[in-house]
């Protein structure tokens, strides 16, 4: 079982749905009706905001325990425990495909460069591409970052993130999980950084257009030298 099982139940403590995330995704879905595919879905709130809206929504996720609670919250629905990079296997065409959360950091460069070209073949023309990750430009700068830690539920749980040993090619990603005093889960992932420019470079290479580079979902500038975030917006022409 993957730290991910182990983190379902605090999920939405931690990372609760943000109306600002989706109004920004939701700009860039088109009209009504159509398909839009969630890559790293977790328990799918954000599928669930967009059929509301009458989307027809796929998500995916590589923890199953993630992909049975979206499939409980909206059977409407489509959801499957497979891998990102399994993207071509799903045969559909969407108008939208996103990736939050920093999912993208969890593939190294070769499986990003061939996953692009999934995804573009994968939207329609028109269509868009947005994803989210940590901003690696400002973080390859450091040699250990370590994030504010999350309190939350009446300060009964506290949710730690940390980069230690960051290089270009590699960071170890830790993350502790503390309710009541315990440890739920206490755990280290291997991480694959690439700079705004790498990935600028590998979706131009692929097809895309650059339609937009920001730091948060408010649309605020991207900055290089600071901040946390960068997000990618990219249209196939």
């Amino acid at each position: 079982m993957s730290f991910y099982s182990d983190f379902a139940p605090y999920y939405d403590l931690v990372f609760p749905v943000r109306e600002q995330v989706y109004s920004f995704l939701r700009e860039y879905a088109g009209r009504s009706g159509g398909a839009v595919l969630d890559a790293g879905c977790g328990p799918g709130h954000y599928c669930g905001l967009f059929l509301r809206e009458g989307f027809q929504v796929t998500g995916i996720d590589l923890d199953q325990m993630m992909i049975d609670e979206a499939l409980t919250a909206y059977p409407q629905g489509v959801f499957r425990c497979m891998d990102i990079v399994g993207i071509g296997s799903l045969k559909n065409s969407f108008q939208l495909i996103y990736s939050i959360g920093n999912v993208l950091a969890h593939l190294p460069f070769e499986s990003v460069e061939s996953l692009l070209g999934d995804i573009y073949a994968s939207i329609e023309s028109g269509g868009y591409w947005i994803f989210q990750v940590v901003n690696w430009d400002y973080l390859m700068t450091l040699k250990d970052y370590t994030f504010p830690v999350k309190t939350i539920a009446g300060e009964e749980v506290t949710f730690h993130r940390s980069y230690c040993r960051i290089s270009p090619e590699q960071v170890t990603f830790e993350v502790q999980l503390v309710s009541e005093g315990k440890t739920v889960f206490n755990e280290h992932s291997r991480l694959y950084p690439l700079t705004s420019e790498a990935y600028s470079q590998l979706h131009q290479a692929a097809g895309f257009s650059l339609e937009g580079v920001y730091s948060g979902f408010d649309k605020s500038e991207f900055m290089s030298d600071g901040g946390t975030g960068l997000i990618m917006v990219y249209k196939k022409p």
